[in-house]
């Protein structure tokens, strides 16, 4: 793209029902919203003609605290964002019988890549309900945001005067995007149903990210009826696009030109997944990547480039979480033990608990004060099994006191101290269940050595014994039908044979391995890779989608083949 004059690149509008850009706007769940402001980040490093477009939370998905019983509680503070201006444009979208004015709001801290956000909740607004809680309320609640995301996304866009080529939609939340551009084409060019449709699709592309199909969302008709999703369409040419129920993520495949995974592993499990919806967009790969200088430490980077000491700064970095921990919760750990980091979303198959399911090993590994662990995550407000995992993390931090540290709250910066400061990446989730998992590409980029499942993106990186250890590999873990019992002995095997001898023992061969895994991750597992290849893969193929036609996703198979280099950005 650098051969390329910038005006000819293709002019992207990024819709994603949560951004995570910096903690002083928590308009974001977890690694889906993350994602999506990295790309915008990487966006605005490269000098890229995109746009994000989203909803303006006001009361941020939880605060999530840890009650005297251990139990996680939620709060819901309103936030007044100074910093995000009003446009002066407002726009309107029809739920429930009424006109629901939107107010388009603007972050444009990354120049040429700018946030615009839909805002209902302001003085005198009726319907402030409908954007002040991110994945809150009812089935109505969602409907109502998903309207306001899609449909009154693209007329914020008209409003704004912004040109778009490529529509890209993070997750299915943007599905009713797609009807606002077919009911545009049917009322202000005279075109048929399934022309506008066909014509639509050349516009669209598509990031999955849940990898189980009970997992992406659906709706009842009935529900979007009488919440007026229809934009206009009848009933069966809804159950055309989405079926019955109306399945957001099938929508949006057979809405889009080209839809992409989130891993190569991913990519695999998406194409089985999907492979009897009719008429849908082909599956391709691309692999997720993080935003360097978002999340890799600036002197371990130096460090790395210019062949210095890794040590120096990586304690240094390992200090400043140590003191954050002391400070939030009194406990004091050790610099010179092995500190082992966890931090996700609470959900089951994440098997947060699965290093404790052995008492006697950790126990002797804890009480001789060889390994030190450290958690942090959120479950949703309305989880209680998520909210029952935290509560066992926390029981495990007041059984072993300074060797089991639990953070609550778990934002942005707790994610950067610990993907920075922990000396190991502990990930070891039930396959093929994680789609991609950044957080572990962020780890390896300041040196935190990976101890991981192989499972999605991690099947692409971590070379074992070199640039970090895998708990077995992809031929094993696909013939385990008792994947518990097998990866808790496998993790033990690795931890006690390799993991603490090296740390211990051999520390030149831990910072060789530090310096493997950086040179492994900070340009493969980058958000400047990842935009480069939705450029070479996606955006380019909807210009020239014009005169392709469609290929269903069971005649794919495989993914698409890059037929020419990477343009340069």
């Amino acid at each position: 793209m650098g051969s390329v004059h910038r005006d000819d690149l293709p002019k992207v509008a990024y819709f994603c029902m949560e951004f995570g850009l910096h903690k002083e706007l928590p308009i974001y769940a977890g690694g889906l919203g993350v994602l999506a402001g990295d790309y915008l980040k990487a966006a605005a490093d490269l000098n890229l003609p995109m746009v994000g477009v989203g909803i303006l939370w006001r009361q941020d998905y939880t605060e999530q605290f840890i009650g005297e019983d251990g139990r996680p509680y939620d709060v819901y503070p309103n936030y007044d964002y100074d910093f995000v201006k009003d446009t002066g444009i407002s726009v309107k979208v029809r739920v429930r019988g009424s006109d629901v004015t939107c107010k388009v709001r603007l972050v444009d801290q990354y120049g040429n890549a700018p946030l615009y956000l839909l805002d209902t909740n302001f003085p005198g607004s009726e319907h402030g309900w409908m954007t002040s809680r991110l994945y809150g309320g009812a089935d109505q609640d969602r409907v109502a945001q998903e309207v306001i995301l899609g449909i009154g996304g693209v007329r914020a866009l008209r409003a704004l005067g912004i040109p778009v080529d490529v529509y890209h939609f993070n997750e299915g939340h943007a599905v009713f995007a797609g009807l606002e551009l077919i009911r545009e084409k049917m009322e202000q060019h005279g075109m048929a149903f399934t022309e506008a449709w066909e014509a639509t699709r050349r516009q669209i592309v598509f990031t999955t990210h849940t990898p189980v199909e009970a997992g992406n969302e659906i709706h009842d008709h009935g529900l979007l009826q009488h919440m007026d999703a229809y934009n206009g369409l009848t009933y069966e040419q809804m159950c055309q696009i989405g079926g019955h129920p109306f399945n957001m993520t099938v929508a949006a495949l057979r809405l889009s030109t080209v839809a992409n995974a989130v891993s190569k592993l991913h990519g695999q499990t998406s194409r089985k997944m999907w492979k009897d919806v009719w008429d849908s967009a082909p599956i391709i790969s691309i692999t997720n990547g993080v935003h360097p200088k978002t999340w890799q430490d600036r002197e371990i980077r130096q460090a790395f480039d210019k062949g210095t000491d890794l040590w120096g700064p990586h304690m240094k970095a390992k200090q400043e979480l140590i003191d954050y921990i002391k400070a939030k919760t009194g406990s004091v750990l050790n610099p010179n033990s092995l500190l082992v980091g966890f931090a996700r979303r609470a959900a089951p198959y994440k098997r947060s608990d699965l290093i404790f399911r052995n008492s006697q090993i950790i126990d002797h590994l804890l009480s001789e004060g060889k390994l030190q662990l450290v958690f942090s995550g959120k479950a949703h407000p309305n989880d209680g099994l998520g909210k029952d995992i935290i509560q066992d993390l926390v029981k495990m931090d007041r059984k072993y006191q300074d060797n089991v540290v639990f953070l609550e709250n778990y934002n942005m910066e707790i994610a950067r101290l610990m993907v920075r400061g922990c000396d190991v990446w502990l990930n070891n989730p039930r396959r093929p269940l994680e789609a991609s998992g950044t957080s572990g590409m962020k780890a390896a980029m300041n040196g935190v050595l990976n101890l991981s499942v192989v499972d999605g993106w991690v099947a692409e990186g971590p070379q074992h014994g070199i640039s970090g250890w895998l708990i077995d590999s992809v031929e094993k873990a696909a013939e385990q039908w008792n994947q518990d019992e097998k990866d808790l002995k496998a993790l033990y095997q690795v931890l006690l044979d390799e993991v603490l001898p090296t740390f211990y023992q051999d520390r030149s061969r831990w910072i060789e391995m530090m310096r493997g895994s950086i040179d492994m991750a900070h340009w493969q597992f980058s958000s400047h890779r990842m935009l480069r290849e939705y450029y070479d893969l996606m955006y380019y193929k909807v210009q020239e989608s014009q005169d392709v036609a469609m290929v269903p996703v069971y005649q794919t198979g495989v993914d698409v083949k890059r037929e020419q280099p990477y343009h340069t950005v």
